[in-house]
């Protein structure tokens, strides 16, 4: 397919993707500061093909796990710069969450470096460079099945001449550039980066190579990136740990203070709603040496966004943004009420109702009771219209049954239980049971009861007419006979 962006790989400056770091305060922060690209932490095809995407009333683009936890966030401002990278070992997987998310990112990587067990362990992540046929496959069904640049991030071989193999196999499937930390994946920070190798693959390959890996050795600040970049003839530097330590480390004019740096992360992390723990985190790898100061001290102790804005005197901040995100909830939520009762049809009966499932038997449901009702009064079946709410992802369901429409004036978290409800409206407009334990004798669980049991009846009838009493017992007489293994 033809790449119709216009992100390019060549002469940039970019975020690495670093797990817990990578979140969208960070991501943002960094591209003030002069950053030309910024990689999402990596995060799991399975779990995200478990989300579904929602628009916020922090105007960001949220993929939500089944659980309501946040896995991606990001919004317009880096729409044309973020790389969503994934850990996969599947082509297929690969392919449909890159699918999901294509519409809100501006490429797709596939992490190929991650030595941590949690990621090998799964066949993804470093695991990937002894599989070069997978690799292949998941690379070039990502190119050919969406339409953003590809890209993948490896680590580098025991051999340089191995690696530049495995990166020239690379170059065919179509990708649009590759990222090479250069170590192996039994290195870790303190040992040397293998510039050679990074310069071997550069002059070996026509895609951009991304140089990675710096960061202890060579990038203390703008400057150094620079240095980096010819030392290995990279087409461009991905930076990690030297931008997690400060990520003003992309501006031209220098580094800004780390106080200032501090700050203005944690406007981020307020403005889109961070999770504490993982704002806490950044700011603890920020920093560092400092974490046995008195503000160290209370930062670690620190339980809330709240707190933490508390530990760097920006109460007063904390305050007057979620004040002003309160208000514009309220306003979203007036509106989207306003819109409900404009749209609301007349003719529909409701009722403030929840399903309860504590209520009913096992197995029992007033959808079950309300398909009982129209069988039995030879009307069709009951038929359900459900919508879901931008604002809070929650569901309100319509049930029609004879030409009349129920629902609960109540929005539920599933379609399941918005589902239930709007059975429940109808049954108790009719004056029909419902199967609740507190109905008394349940007609339905008898009636499941008698039809278990001539289920079986029939069956061992059935049994009884194609096999003879007599050979039944022979079958019997010989199996006892057999000769029983001895353990």
């Amino acid at each position: 397919m033809t790449v119709n962006t216009p992100l390019c790989f060549r002469g940039k400056k970019i975020l690495a993707p670093m797990v817990r770091v990578g979140t969208l305060p960070m991501r943002l922060l960094a591209l003030d500061y002069g950053a030309d690209i910024v990689y999402c932490e990596e995060l799991i095809d399975i779990k995200m093909l478990q989300c579904k995407r929602v628009i916020n009333v922090l105007e960001t683009v949220d993929f939500v796990a089944p659980n309501e936890r946040v896995v991606f966030r990001t919004c317009e401002r880096e729409r044309h710069r973020v790389v969503f990278q994934m850990g996969s070992a599947d082509a297929e997987r690969a392919l449909a969450v890159a699918k999901l998310v294509e519409s809100d990112v501006a490429g797709i990587d596939i992490n190929m470096g991650c030595p941590k067990e949690y990621s090998t362990k799964a066949s993804m992540g470093a695991a990937l460079l002894s599989d070069p046929d997978k690799i292949e496959s998941i690379l070039t069904t990502l190119v050919k099945g969406i339409c953003k640049p590809v890209t993948c991030k490896i680590r580098i071989l025991p051999s340089v001449e191995d690696t530049v193999n495995l990166v020239k196999r690379i170059e065919k499937t179509g990708i649009a550039a590759i990222a090479v930390h250069g170590r192996k994946k039994e290195e870790r920070p303190q040992h040397p980066v293998h510039c050679d190798v990074i310069k071997a693959i550069s002059e070996a390959v026509s895609i951009p190579v991304i140089a990675n890996g710096g960061s202890h050795d060579f990038i203390k600040e703008y400057t150094d990136i620079e240095t980096f970049q010819k030392a290995t003839a990279a087409s461009s530097v991905m930076i990690a740990r030297a931008a997690m330590w400060n990520p003003s480390i992309f501006r031209k004019e220098g580094l800004f203070p780390l106080k200032e740096v501090m700050e203005d992360y944690i406007k981020y992390a307020v403005r889109y709603d961070n999770h504490y723990t993982n704002t806490k985190y950044c700011l603890c790898q920020m920093l560092r040496e400092q974490l046995e100061t008195t503000q160290g001290k209370k930062l670690h102790a620190a339980q809330s966004t709240r707190e933490i804005c508390e530990v760097f005197e920006m109460a007063d901040f904390y305050e007057e943004t979620t004040a002003v995100f309160e208000a514009k909830k309220t306003s979203l939520e007036t509106e989207a009420q306003d819109e409900d009762d404009q749209m609301e049809d007349p003719d529909v009966i409701k009722m403030a109702v929840r399903f309860d499932k504590r209520e009913y038997p096992p197995q029992i449901t007033p959808k079950m009771y309300l398909l009982e009702w129209c069988r039995k009064e030879k009307h069709p079946q009951p038929v359900y219209e459900t919508v879901q709410r931008p604002l809070d992802r929650l569901f309100s369901s319509v049930v029609t049954v004879a030409e009349q429409k129920y629902r609960s004036t109540l929005w539920d978290k599933s379609k399941k239980l918005a589902e239930q409800a709007a059975a429940i409206v109808c049954l108790r407009t009719l004056g029909v049971p419902e199967g609740k334990l507190c109905e008394g004798e349940n007609h339905l669980i008898n009636k499941r009861k008698r039809e278990d049991q001539e289920h079986l009846n029939n069956r061992d009838h059935r049994e009884d007419l194609a096999e003879p009493s007599h050979k039944k017992a022979n079958f019997i007489e010989e199996t006892s006979d057999m000769d029983v293994p001895k353990m």
